[in-house]
């Protein structure tokens, strides 16, 4: 039987240590009506006194996403993806602690092709290709670093003048949104 060995970009191993530790999603409180954020479009130069979420699709064939999030309170991360318009989709082993598409982007039907590696379409069975995958990134203000995020989309909580990215990474290199 051979044996594939599997590397993953920092902070992949992390999440997967917390997955098997329980860091499974918590239930998000419940808003009402009056208390549902809302989402606008965020021009490159904008404040967002919310929560920025930032996608890029990388080798994907998609134009780039950056929306504000209104919250003047914690928010699940799933919930400010929602919010903001952005469909996510997890794994079957993992659900949404690992971001699987987005935006049905890679599509079911899609060939994934990296130089160097095997074509493949993404099953979203369980964890994706080390060289394949959409990695989430955290910034907890405007003018801090990004950070790998050490949570998955479902258990993730995000604040006020913080930044969520997602980005599609492709090869041996880990990029940052906007990078």
């Amino acid at each position: 039987m051979k044996k594939t060995l599997r590397t993953y970009a920092p902070g992949a191993l992390a999440l997967i240590a917390a997955l098997a530790l329980g860091g499974c999603a918590q239930a998000a409180p419940s808003a009402s009506s009056s208390d549902t954020p809302s989402s606008t479009p965020l021009s490159s130069t904008g404040d967002c006194s919310g929560v920025t979420v930032v996608v890029d699709f990388g080798t994907l064939d998609a134009e780039a996403l950056t929306e504000c999030v209104d919250a003047d309170a914690s928010l699940a991360a799933s919930t400010v993806m929602q919010t903001a318009g952005i469909t996510t989709e997890g794994t079957v082993e993992y659900g949404d602690q690992i971001v699987c598409r987005v935006n049905d982007r890679p599509a079911a039907d899609e060939t994934v092709e990296v130089e160097g590696e095997a074509s493949f379409t993404e099953a979203c069975a369980s964890m994706p290709a080390a060289y394949a995958y959409w990695a989430l990134w955290v910034k907890p203000t405007p003018d801090a670093d990004w950070a790998y995020a050490q949570e998955g989309l479902g258990s993730l909580q995000t604040a006020p003048g913080e930044t969520l990215g997602l980005v599609y990474t492709t090869g041996t290199e880990t990029p940052t949104p906007g990078s």
